[in-house]
């Protein structure tokens, strides 16, 4: 489908004078409410169609059924393309979020009963550890969350003592940041939980390649300062756990964070190496300045949080720039 003219011109006009974002939140606000495939109307009839066969009637069902889950994809993916390509509004972040890693269906008048199952979950779990005395009321909230994620996921270690393994470590810094973007811990849980299997599932064989790509896209941006890296042995030190296991958690304030997940969440790890490789253009002055590997790594690891936005949307730009646009039309 061709892209609308006049919508490109107001789109354009609106980022002129200061709007950002308006024809996009309603195109937004309009696949939020998309009911996939008439769902109601096609159950209803696959209902008011059954004739004497019952075979007939199982076959009406299977094909309603086998629609229902080919446009649940098909409203999924129209909503990862438009994450992709467009800034998230901050009133649906969160919503989208759940949409996109599964938590709620994309259909709207499902989710009430959806939420409703999910914090009954959050309590038997919540319960079963109190029961077993892992957690107790003085329990971090983000222990708390990392308690329940290895009950459910088989990892509970025999005893609350026993040290983390690095994943647990992950888990917590995740934890830490959503707990910051999130008030309902029961969302919060969910996200985190979500969230780390999605990109553990999703991206866990192409992480260690990330260094090698950030490599790569840095020599063509700026091989000056590529070659001062490799000078000092600085790139094999860079903080790519960091970056790029701990998705940028703890370097990263929220207004900036988000923003990056945005990307993770709806499809892509290769946005963590164009924010990687903006914040090196950033402060290449700086790293130009210094000849210690161990130096530029503890200043990397503590990056100024003053002007992480525009980091941000220049790594976005990058990102585009290098990986291309979805080319759905939304």
């Amino acid at each position: 489908m061709a892209e609308d003219p006049q919508r490109n011109f107001r789109s354009h006009y609106y980022e002129k004078v200061g709007f950002r974002g308006v024809e996009e939140k309603k195109s937004l606000e309009i696949l939020l409410k998309d009911d996939p495939l008439g769902c109601k109307s096609a159950l209803t009839n696959t209902q008011t169609s059954v004739t004497t066969s019952l075979r007939k009637r199982s076959l009406l069902t299977q094909s309603a059924s086998l629609r229902w889950r080919s446009q649940y994809t098909q409203d999924v993916e129209k909503l990862c393309t438009f994450a992709q390509r467009y800034p998230l509004p901050s009133m649906y972040r969160v919503l989208v979020w759940k949409v996109l890693l599964g938590i709620l269906p994309p259909h709207y008048e499902s989710h009430s009963a959806v939420v409703t199952f999910r914090k009954e979950q959050f309590q038997d779990l919540l319960q079963a550890l109190q029961v077993i005395r892992f957690v107790q009321d003085s329990t971090p909230q983000v222990w708390v969350y990392l308690r329940m994620y290895q009950l459910e996921s088989g990892t509970l270690p025999r005893r609350p003592s026993q040290s983390l393994e690095p994943e647990d470590e992950v888990f917590i810094a995740i934890a830490e940041a959503m707990e910051e973007m999130v008030e309902n811990d029961v969302d919060a849980y969910w996200l985190v939980k979500c969230f780390v299997n999605q990109f553990n599932n999703k991206y866990g064989d192409s992480v260690p390649h990330l260094p090698k790509s950030l490599e790569h896209y840095l020599n063509l941006e700026d091989s000056k300062l590529l070659t001062h890296l490799k000078m000092c042995s600085a790139m094999s030190k860079l903080p790519y756990d960091l970056w790029f296991v701990h998705c940028f958690s703890g370097c990263l304030p929220e207004s900036s964070l988000q923003r990056v997940w945005d990307k993770i969440i709806s499809g892509s790890c290769k946005i963590l190496v164009f924010v990687a490789m903006e914040i090196l253009l950033t402060f290449k002055m700086k790293l130009m300045a210094m000849n210690k590997a161990e130096n530029i790594t503890q200043f990397l690891q503590n990056i100024p949080q003053e002007n992480t936005d525009a980091i941000i949307s220049k790594a976005i730009d990058l990102w585009h720039k290098y990986i291309g646009t979805p080319v759905h039309s939304v």
